[in-house]
């Protein structure tokens, strides 16, 4: 009766998590944070969309559209499917997040049928062969089951593949970077995958410092962040330096007070905080601690750490204990510490109070990442590795800097020099009035700022896949 009433279209946003508040426990990690920056830049936009948080993959889903748009059995003629598949993909969207293969969920399919006895069929393994079977199959339609050959044809023969199921049941397939798409593309060939890249939600991940600047100079950023285009010509740059200055204050406060460690505000801060897991390789900074050391006698550089691993990913928590290792191990030449609760609150004083974001995955494992986004509303510029969102957003020199050559090894080597020969000289030359320093800072702002946000990112997709 009510879809009688309601005409307009609406979404389903389907995550496994969602951040909505840090003290809110609906999420683990960057995905979670990405799907409640969405959902705030719908709100924003006064997009008609609605959240669902689900324990596991929405591709499941799928199958009630299936039942939903199925034929009556008695309509159905010698060799006809029993679905109207076209009729489902027009309802499905399906955004991959990952090209690690640990974040493809599969089953085997006797556990789908112990789990889906009530949705799943069990007795057609040759009904695809023999198709008059379907109107006398136990699985009729209108007796809500799904008949397992179907599965099995979309998700994968031997066992159930959700990103299979979701390929195979969306109208528009997505990565959340160029690059990503690419590589998508090269993993599922024969699917068009197109490519929206992340953003991130402007007023939640902007200092307040940063926040109050840009009301008094660009008063429209929190729905227009387009607006901060103009944040090289028209804010002053005594204003980005100050309350650069307050963020770096905040963020200090809390590193002496969760971990003792006492850190400088004259000396250049690298940041590194994300999911602790190998291709993210947050140990490639410490691969040459002795140089690391002898630039740090020449040019003092301080580190902030964080991160958590996921309860069974054992090479993730090893990598933690050697972090911690190697902040040991660096005692006395290079101050480092390591904040243990990272949540939404401690990544909003990380992101905004360092000088300079770090990021080293190994390339072409990183499907976006967000965090070198979020630094960015912060002035913050990015040293990182060029994959997922960074080989956009890197113009070198003008909003950052990138390691490495690609296909080349030499990420350790590169970082290090890139420290050494370039960003601690223009960082100590900006402590002496060089202009160097804050033109890359407004860079940050106005040329990946005003483009990697959230706004942005929901427009494109109400424009080429929720509303196409």
């Amino acid at each position: 009766m009510l879809y009688d009433f309601v005409h307009e279209r609406r979404i389903a946003y389907f995550s496994m998590e969602i951040a909505l508040r840090s003290e809110i426990p609906t999420y683990a990690g960057g995905l979670g944070v990405l799907a409640g920056d969405t959902l705030r830049a719908a709100a924003d936009l006064a997009v008609p969309m609605a959240g669902v948080t689900l324990e596991g993959h929405a591709a499941l889903l799928t199958l009630e559209l299936l039942h939903q748009h199925a034929y009556a059995p008695a309509e159905l003629r010698p060799g006809e499917r029993l679905y109207d598949v076209p009729k489902v993909r027009a309802h499905c969207i399906f955004t991959t997040h990952t090209p690690v293969e640990a974040g493809y969920d599969q089953f085997s399919y006797e556990l789908v049928e112990r789990l889906l006895e009530n949705r799943i069929g069990v007795e057609t393994l040759v009904r695809l062969a023999d198709p008059a079977r379907a109107v006398r199959s136990r699985l009729a339609v209108n007796e809500s089951e799904i008949d397992l050959d179907v599965l099995k044809r979309f998700a994968g023969e031997d066992r159930l593949n959700m990103t299979r199921l979701a390929l195979n049941l969306s109208d528009y397939v997505n990565g959340v970077a160029k690059r990503h798409a690419e590589v998508s593309q090269q993993m599922f060939p024969g699917y068009r995958v197109h490519a929206i890249t992340n953003g991130v939600h402007p007023s939640t991940w902007t200092a307040a410092p940063f926040a109050k600047v840009y009301d008094q100079y660009l008063p429209a950023w929190r729905h227009e962040p387009e607006q901060l285009v103009r944040a090289d010509c028209c804010i002053p740059d005594a204003a980005i330096l100050a309350a650069h200055a307050q963020a770096k204050a905040a963020l200090i406060d809390k590193v002496r007070a969760d971990t003792g460690v006492s850190l400088r505000p004259d000396v250049l801060l690298l940041g590194f905080a994300r999911r602790m897991t190998a291709y993210k390789r947050p140990d490639l900074l410490f691969t040459d601690l002795e140089r690391l050391k002898r630039i740090a006698r020449e040019q003092p550089l301080q580190i902030v750490l964080a991160g958590k691993a996921h309860p069974r990913d054992g090479e993730g928590k090893r990598l933690i204990e050697m972090l911690h290792a190697h902040a040991r191990a660096l005692a006395g030449a290079i101050p480092v510490a390591y904040l243990h609760d990272y949540d939404m609150a401690a990544a909003q004083l990380l992101v905004a109070g360092v000088d300079v974001w770090v990021n080293t995955p190994l390339p072409p494992m990183e499907a976006s990442g967000t965090s070198g986004m979020k630094a960015a509303f912060n002035g913050v510029p990015s040293l990182s590795v060029l994959d997922g969102w960074w080989i956009e957003g890197c113009i070198e020199g003008v909003t950052g800097w990138s390691v490495g050559t690609p296909g080349a090894q030499d990420d350790a080597r590169s970082l290090y020099d890139k420290l050494q020969r370039v960003v601690l000289p223009l960082y100590r030359a900006g402590t002496s009035g060089g202009d160097g320093w804050i033109n890359v800072m407004k860079g940050a702002i106005s040329k990946n700022a005003t483009y990697f946000n959230s706004h942005r990112m929901m427009r494109r997709y109400i424009a080429e896949a929720y509303l196409r």
